[in-house]
């Protein structure tokens, strides 16, 4: 919604600079490093001449509106998006009014049912595009996707968001073309006041919304702007110093980056030499010669086998060689599922 603090959280994780005067429809791209403490440490041992971290891409669009049409248009960029982030305002500030007293779960639930109007009036429409063509012709396929759509809608209809339904892999590639707001993975970010912050482990249970974070595909961050847009203009030391002022073991950016990279089903495996560290992102549950093609398709099409080691063990050793001498380095072959933190040479042909 607008004035929640949605484009300051965007500058925040993406230190991207956000011109204060540009239109609230507008759209901003950013990207955000992703906290590795292993690339870090790892990059202690190896002295690497270069150190390349994770990243996650951000977008920053227009506040939704009371006007249906207007928000329709808005809404199209979280269509290209793999997970939403729903910035929900908890903070009292006489300077930035809101549309009534605080409540956290009325905004997440009108967010939520714009976006399942959206979704219904998608589904709504080529379902009557399947049930013209069916009187044509009986088709398999076209009845198997009216049956979805179908099924989609009744969830809608009942207020359910998709991304609380189980579907089979071939329902999700019947899917993937609608790209429906309410399957994506949702991160509700609460942007809470600075007399919260140092209670900011009981603020999800001190507002009520526990049920909220046990939903499927969903995450729940609380976030505080102010302390957060104060930190990012301090030197290191002295941010420290802030957060340990206000009882916070680490910040809030860190913590929202790290919730979207597992909301994403995503994990990171490392490289580690003398030209570079090295954090690779790939989806969690994808085999050895999946990840290599994170690196290179040709290592992927020449993938004979993977020297794995756990990063930690790899530390300390303090060598590839090392980890060896102690048999922690294993030959893996191309099913091996990579874990997060696998530290992975890859042998390959070509």
């Amino acid at each position: 919604m607008p004035l929640v603090g949605k484009t300051s959280l965007f500058r925040i994780l993406t230190r991207a600079r956000v011109d204060t005067h540009s239109a609230p429809t507008q759209t901003h791209v950013g990207v955000a490093r992703v906290p590795d403490e292993r690339v870090a440490k790892l990059a202690e041992v190896f002295n690497p001449k270069k150190i390349t971290h994770a990243t996650i891409e951000y977008v920053d669009i227009g506040g939704i509106q009371k006007d249906r049409e207007k928000n329709s248009a808005s809404l199209v960029p979280l269509r290209e998006a793999d997970a939403l982030a729903h910035v929900v305002r908890l903070f009292e500030n006489p300077a930035v009014p809101h549309d009534g007293l605080l409540d956290a779960m009325r905004d997440i639930e009108s967010v939520e049912i714009e976006l399942m109007l959206t979704d219904l009036e998608q589904a709504s429409k080529r379902m009557e595009r399947l049930e013209k063509d069916l009187k044509k012709r009986k088709e398999a396929i076209l009845e198997a996707e009216l049956a979805l759509l179908t099924r989609c809608r009744q969830a809608l209809e009942s207020e359910k968001p998709l991304r609380e339904l189980e579907f089979k892999s071939e329902e999700y590639k019947m899917l993937n073309g609608f790209m429906f707001l309410t399957r994506k993975p949702m991160l509700y970010v609460l942007n809470i006041g600075d007399e919260e912050a140092p209670e900011i482990a009981r603020v999800i249970e001190k507002h009520h919304l526990e049920k909220l974070a046990s939903k499927s595909r969903t995450a729940v961050v609380p976030f505080c702007g102010k302390i957060e847009a104060e930190l990012a203009e301090l030197p290191d030391s002295e941010a420290a110093e802030m957060m340990r002022a206000y009882g916070l073991a680490e910040s809030g950016r860190d913590r929202l980056i790290q919730a979207s990279y597992r909301l994403l089903g995503l994990i990171s495996f490392l490289t580690c030499g003398e030209p570079e560290c090295r954090a690779w992102t790939i989806q969690r549950g994808m085999t050895a010669q999946q990840a290599a093609g994170a690196i290179h398709s040709d290592i992927e099409r020449g993938f004979i086998k993977a020297d794995v080691v756990n990063w930690q063990h790899l530390l300390k050793a303090g060598s590839f060689a090392a980890a060896r001498e102690r048999a922690q380095v294993r030959l893996e072959g191309k099913e091996y599922i990579v874990q997060d933190g696998d530290v992975i040479l890859f042998r390959h042909s070509g």
